[in-house]
């Protein structure tokens, strides 16, 4: 059974819309938001990115006999002398795809190449570089230099029949599509894409090519929503630039809860701005509006929107701020994960990175804030952070500069030059 906001509210330790820190706006997010239902079977070659939406389970042995890992000589570990090198004639070669079946007597060995399936009764291979023929095209194998078992590859150490071989939720990259490969599956079983849709809403804003009237600027949070939507690889659908007019806002927010699964909004949930967003979302569905101890990125609307006529078609409603750095830094601590949580991928938080920050930084404890940086490696080798400069929540052309977010956690103060402080790589935010 869904929970209401309020349910879920009550839920989360210390709740106060009016001043919520980071991790309790992220569980709150991750306890509304629901997972998409629908599978759909793809081929592996249009599987990447998507999540898996059923474990893989290996229907043969990998590899599917024992093997050679080295190009040399197949043996038995019994021949070799433990007190001067071994004396083996070469009984014949196995190449890969085609296995020597020949006999192989006591004190014989095969030459065999990487791959190349282990002979009847041979369990141990030396590297060719480690041997020399004598002059009677004998094989000289020196004592110690290999243990019985060395250099083989058992028949499905890898993945054995019946094993799982990827797990569902896993958002699958270009090596579990090797590994599909390997398996022999030709088509694998994903859930549907998510549908997202999103505009942008203000009487100030102008798409690309309109002409610019006083106090007006170009959209931008349309084209970095989209960018950071489309690598996440749901369907997108861009709903333009919506006018501060109710009968407008209520139009597209309709149309967004009756085709999305999520719909993300830029601008019309701060304090002091026109009322008209904020009343049309509460109108459409159960909407909460936070203040979160977070900068930049204080302003948020979170909740679900309903098609009208249609109570059970529901939306998941992201109301981000306006200015576009905060837009950036919300959709990164809050909409990504919630995102992926919806498209049935298991929860993986991203990799931070230790820098050494070059310069002191200002930090008032009791808020999370999230600061522009450039990591590089300094003189000592180590990985280090120098801030953008200016950290103007409008100030988009600090965050096409940086490479990372220096993530200054709730708790923390001030920080020195020479501190180590938390860096998201932007590599990273996929």
């Amino acid at each position: 059974m869904t929970q209401t906001l309020e349910q879920i509210a009550s839920c989360i330790s210390g709740y106060d819309p009016n001043a919520l820190p980071v991790a309790q706006a992220q569980e709150f997010i991750a306890r509304l938001v629901p997972k998409v239902q629908a599978v759909e079977r793809v081929a592996i070659r249009s599987a990447l990115g998507r999540v898996l939406a059923r474990d893989l389970i290996s229907g043969i042995d990998v590899p599917s006999h024992d093997n050679s890992a080295m190009d040399g000589f197949a043996l038995r570990g019994m021949d070799l002398a433990d007190d001067g090198p071994t004396l083996l004639a070469v009984a014949g070669t196995g190449l890969a795809g085609q296995q020597f079946t020949g006999p192989v007597p006591p004190g014989h060995c095969v030459r065999i190449m990487t791959g190349a399936v282990m002979p009847d009764g041979l369990d141990t291979v030396i590297p060719q570089e480690f041997t020399t023929l004598n002059a009677e095209g004998l094989v000289s194998v020196p004592a110690g230099i290999v243990r019985t078992g060395d250099n083989r590859r058992l028949r499905g150490e890898d993945l054995a029949r019946g094993d799982a071989a990827l797990h569902a939720g896993r958002l699958l990259r270009p090596a579990d599509l090797g590994l599909l490969a390997s398996l022999g599956q030709a088509e694998v079983a994903v859930f549907r894409r998510l549908r997202v849709a999103f505009f942008s809403t203000g009487d100030e804003l102008r798409s690309i090519g309109e002409p610019l009237g006083e106090g007006e600027v170009y959209d931008s949070n349309r084209y970095t929503i989209w960018a950071m939507l489309t690598r996440l690889g749901v369907d997108v659908l861009d709903l333009g630039v919506v006018r501060d007019d109710p009968q407008a806002l209520r139009e597209a927010f309709t149309r967004a809860a009756a085709c999305a699964d999520a719909v993300i909004t830029s601008g019309g949930v701060s304090v002091g701005e026109a009322d008209h967003t904020k009343r049309i979302m509460a109108e459409l569905g159960e909407v909460l509006f936070w203040k979160i101890a977070m900068r930049p990125g204080r302003p948020m609307a979170i909740g679900k929107i309903c098609e009208p006529g249609n109570a059970g078609r529901e939306a998941i409603l992201f109301g981000l701020p306006g200015n576009p750095v905060a837009v950036m830094v919300t959709f990164y601590a809050f909409v990504r994960d919630a995102l992926l949580a919806m498209s049935g991928a298991t929860a993986e938080a991203l990799p931070p990175l230790q820098a050494v920050c070059t310069t002191g930084l200002r930090k008032k404890a009791g808020r999370t804030e999230y600061q522009r940086g450039i990591v590089s490696r300094g003189p000592d080798g180590r990985w280090q952070v120098e801030i953008t400069g200016s950290q103007g929540s409008g100030i988009l052309r600090s965050m096409s500069q940086a490479n990372g977010l220096v993530v200054l956690h709730h708790g923390q103060g001030h920080v020195a030059a020479g501190d180590l402080v938390e860096v998201l790589p932007f590599d990273g935010l996929t």
